[in-house]
């Protein structure tokens, strides 16, 4: 039934992208233009499940990985994933998103390759160890190659999206996203259920092969390494998919060019150099405003994705329990909800401003995150509730920022460099959180809503400062296509 649900919302997100058509495209261009983002798009959702199997892992290795130690761990993988955008972004803008995506895929599967193994080492006694060292440095070096993701995916969306369809296209990236969450979390949680040690035996075919290829007979421990193998193989599929799809800009697949309105129009012929691109973030006081908004929605998003499994785990929710055994499949539906939200706020009724909705989304998780400290030992329903409420608006948020904002301001020339260093914001405010959560919570989980409340409040204050922002090309084409005539 959930796989059903996810692929009802996928249906609906696909009918509306075809149904919204503001430039009038052709319908091959419609079609063409799905048949790159789709296997695209669907290998970044697969990245995600290779990322965040870990917290899923975490909880299944039980004593040998502690809360302390996933946050090391997870920072770890966090903090090089913000600070790999000054090499990754330049790179993707220079060898092109097809490249950059298929170095991320490759590099990931092979990550957590490695991840497994070390997990079946332990588990099975072969190696006598803390897994936090290695795992810092093996989750490091996917987090690595996980940064080539979202920039990929963005420099190609810069060629094939106008500026005023990018809301929708945000709203497709922050779907991704959500997919990618529910792959992590409920096909994760499936997979450690189905390689325990004392699962029931099963008829059906997929369970059956997955312990006859994990749990070989009498193995007598549970296979929790099988949550990382099995993304790994299913990143190489996408792979040889992306390879025969994909192509870069329009004109690659035979359609004329494509003028998006945004801040490289009219700059297309210029050649930019690694410094030049990386100034045209850390030079830019309006790029250094979203990287802020990214960084205190990176603590919010990651301080309720990563941790409320955790939470509910060590403080049982009474009167919840339905929130997290669907804890993957709730974060997946009001992720698609608050990236639609977003993207059709900022199109529809601000022409096409990122500032307004990221404001109004970041004040709502502020709210939320206070409903949260108030009811955290009180009322279990509420909590859970609040804290799917800030996934939606988190993700709506991200979307805006990282996959429009920064495409819109950079330009087609510099988009990978500047999403992806804002995509780094996200992951250094995610380091931020992963810490200062994993021991904050071993005084009491008090202090977890706490924590994240002044950073949803100074996220809402940066984004009310780009209220009115839109780059001169975007103004210029609504002024001459979209104001009304005058007598």
């Amino acid at each position: 039934m959930d796989l059903g649900l996810v692929g009802f919302c996928l249906l609906i997100v696909i009918g509306i992208y075809f149904y919204n058509n503001p430039l009038k495209h052709g319908p091959w261009f419609l079609s063409r233009r799905f048949i790159n983002w789709f296997p695209l798009g669907m290998t970044y959702a697969f990245l995600y499940m290779g990322r965040y199997n870990l917290t899923v892992a975490k909880t299944a290795l039980g004593t040998l990985m502690t809360n302390e130690e996933f946050g090391l761990i997870f920072a770890a993988g966090t903090g090089t994933y913000a600070l790999s955008f000054l090499v990754n972004g330049p790179l993707v803008d220079k060898i092109g998103g097809k490249k950059g995506i298929i170095i991320a895929a490759l590099g990931a599967s092979l990550a957590n390759l490695a991840l497994g193994v070390v997990t079946w080492l332990v588990v099975t006694g072969r190696l006598q160890m803390r897994l936090v060292g290695v795992f810092s440095l093996l989750y490091a070096l996917n987090m690595y190659f996980q940064s080539y993701g979202a920039v990929s995916i963005i420099k190609v969306k810069a060629n094939w999206f106008h500026v005023r369809e990018r809301g929708l296209f945000g709203a497709i990236f922050g779907t991704l996203i959500s997919f990618g969450v529910y792959f992590a979390f409920d096909w994760g949680a499936a997979i450690i259920k189905m390689t325990k040690a004392n699962a029931l035996a099963t008829d059906h075919w997929l369970p059956a092969m997955i312990r006859r290829l994990f749990m070989p007979a009498g193995l007598g421990v549970d296979a929790t390494w099988a949550v990382f193998f099995i993304p790994a193989g299913i990143l190489l599929v996408w792979v040889a998919l992306d390879l025969w799809l994909i192509k870069d800009t329009p004109e690659e697949a035979g359609f004329p060019h494509l003028d998006t309105h945004d801040a490289s129009s009219g700059h297309m012929h210029e050649e930019y150099s690694t410094r030049d691109l990386l100034k045209k973030v850390f030079c830019n006081p309006l790029m250094l405003m979203f990287a802020g908004v990214e960084l205190t929605s990176g603590v919010l998003r990651n301080g309720i994705m990563q941790w409320y499994s955790v939470f509910a785990h060590d403080v049982k929710q009474v009167g919840a329990e339905g929130i997290l055994a669907n804890w993957g499949l709730l974060l997946c539906v009001f992720g698609i909800v608050g990236a639609f939200a977003g993207g059709l706020i900022s199109d529809k009724l601000f022409q096409s401003r990122r500032g307004p909705p990221a404001a109004m989304f970041s004040l709502f998780m502020f709210l939320m995150a206070a409903v949260m400290a108030m009811t955290i030992f009180s009322n279990p329903l509420v909590v859970g509730i609040a804290a799917l409420l800030i996934v939606g608006a988190v993700t709506g948020v991200h979307s805006l920022m990282s996959g429009t904002a920064a495409a819109d301001f950079g330009g087609r020339k510099a988009t990978a460099t500047c999403s992806g260093i804002l995509d780094g914001c996200v992951y250094l405010g995610s380091s931020v959180q992963s810490i200062s959560v994993g021991y904050l919570s071993g005084y009491s989980w008090q202090w977890w809503p706490i924590f994240l409340m002044p950073f949803a409040l100074l996220g809402s204050v940066i984004a009310w400062r780009i209220w009115h922002e839109l780059p001169d090309a975007t103004r210029k084409y609504i002024a001459e296509h979209e104001q009304p005539a005058t007598k």
